[in-house]
């Protein structure tokens, strides 16, 4: 049972996903409003087949541009933030290469930046600009890298320098694994669905499947501008603590 519940799991997620990624491609082309939302739809019904049971806390994110920071545990945060609200995310531009999730991170118009070039990192910062005053939300996970979901790492500042806007609303969102199979998660449980590290992507994704349903709460905190925190690294400061916070009272109640 253990091996057929991810089989049917993997079977059912490719019967949703693949007939949808060429709807998606020809959105792109010609309705581009409407190829924001579809990812959105879909993140929803694959965390449903997925057992994914998403609980939101705080207020979502209002119409229109948002820079959305959050702590980064597994592949799964994509399906639980997109699920959350319409979005797009900022990834590592390995990201781009990889098979299968590589096209479909493109086809959700993700922005891929290489940490370890520096020059290029005013470009995509510009991308990212770009797209925030065109109204859209982005995702960033200045951590830089997923962790154990017990923790959160200190947070990179340069990307934030990307809200160009003053005004513009910076939203902390803390991502809390915190239920199986309706009960609180054990530590050691946790690293079932963490992905950090050198763990290979494929049989963790298998032995995450088979460990069945979850809880994970989506606390969207109270945004933040530029204008207010009056400079980037403080802005970086606040949404670290702020999430950090958030964490620590989701998983032990203090």
């Amino acid at each position: 049972m253990r091996h057929l519940r991810p089989l049917l799991l993997l079977i059912g997620f490719a019967l949703l996903t693949l007939p949808l990624m060429p709807v998606q491609q020809l959105l792109l082309w010609a309705w581009p409003q409407m190829a924001a939302r579809l990812p959105h739809w879909y993140h929803r019904q694959a965390a449903r087949l997925l057992g994914i049971n998403i609980i939101i806390k705080g207020e979502r994110p209002a119409p229109g541009a948002a820079f959305i920071v959050s702590n980064h545990v597994s592949w799964l945060d994509i399906i639980v933030l997109s699920a959350a609200a319409p979005v797009s995310f900022v990834a590592k531009r390995e990201v781009a290469k990889w098979p299968f999730f590589g096209s479909l991170a493109r086809l959700q118009r993700t922005v891929f930046v290489d940490r370890e070039r520096r020059h290029t990192t005013g470009r995509e910062r510009d991308e990212i600009s770009e797209r925030l005053k065109a109204g859209e939300k982005i995702v960033l996970f200045p951590e830089g890298t997923s962790h154990t979901g017990l923790a959160v790492l200190p947070f990179r500042s340069s990307y934030f320098a990307a809200v160009h806007d003053p005004q513009i609303p910076v939203i902390p969102v803390t991502l809390a694994y915190t239920r199986r199979w309706g009960m609180p998660f054990l530590q050691r449980e946790v690293a079932a669905y963490a992905w950090y590290g050198d763990m290979d992507l494929a049989p963790h994704l298998w032995n995450a499947l088979a460990e069945g349903p979850l809880d994970v709460e989506v606390i969207f905190h109270g945004a933040e501008t530029l204008a207010h925190a009056k400079d980037r690294k403080r802005l970086a400061a606040h949404a670290e603590n702020t999430v950090r916070a958030g964490l620590v009272h989701a998983l032990h109640g203090r």
